[in-house]
């Protein structure tokens, strides 16, 4: 057998020689724009640093638990513990309407009968009930307060977050 791969003609070695300049020539250095760049960036002046905000020193507290609550429990306020503080009647019975969320229930409007004003109140289920003011509506022990042409007034009692209840308005409106 004849050695054709190791004889190879003078053009084809010339061919191979000229491949292999190109390809060490997509190797060179084109970088000079890029250099150029980092160059100028780095001839311009530098910017002023903020310095770092001032540390206030710690101060320590002397906690005497012989006069004081521990900070590791929950505080009951003074109000909420006093035998009149506002809360919620449980002893009251409960009427139709609080068995509904105020957002549930919807004014539809008024109706004046034997001289009182009447407020009309549709729940979920579409049936409409009157109302009067001393009537509780909602969830929170809500009592009403005014009827009125537009809006239905009234006062809830609610949870203040520390263990006691706070009073707290809330209203019906109607609806166009």
């Amino acid at each position: 057998m004849a050695n054709f791969p190791l004889q190879m003609s003078r053009t084809g070695r010339l061919a191979l020689a000229v491949a292999a300049l190109a390809v060490l020539a997509g190797c060179a250095d084109d970088n000079a724009d890029l250099r150029a760049r980092v160059e100028e960036i780095k001839s311009r002046p530098g910017g002023r640093i903020e310095p770092l905000p001032e540390v206030k020193p710690y101060e320590t507290f002397a906690y005497s638990v012989s006069d004081q609550r521990s900070p590791f429990e929950a505080g009951v306020p003074a109000s909420a513990s006093a035998p009149n503080a506002l809360r919620p009647d449980p002893s009251r019975p409960r009427e139709f309407l609080e068995q509904f969320s105020l957002d549930t229930l919807r004014m539809v409007g008024t109706l004046n009968l034997g001289g009182r004003q009447h407020g009309l109140v549709q729940t979920k289920d579409g049936l409409v009930h009157r109302v009067l003011p001393g009537n509780h509506i909602g969830q929170s022990d809500g009592r009403i307060t005014t009827v009125e042409e537009g809006k239905i007034s009234l006062i809830e009692i609610v949870p203040d977050g520390m263990g006691g209840f706070i009073q707290r308005p809330a209203a019906l409106a109607l609806r166009d």
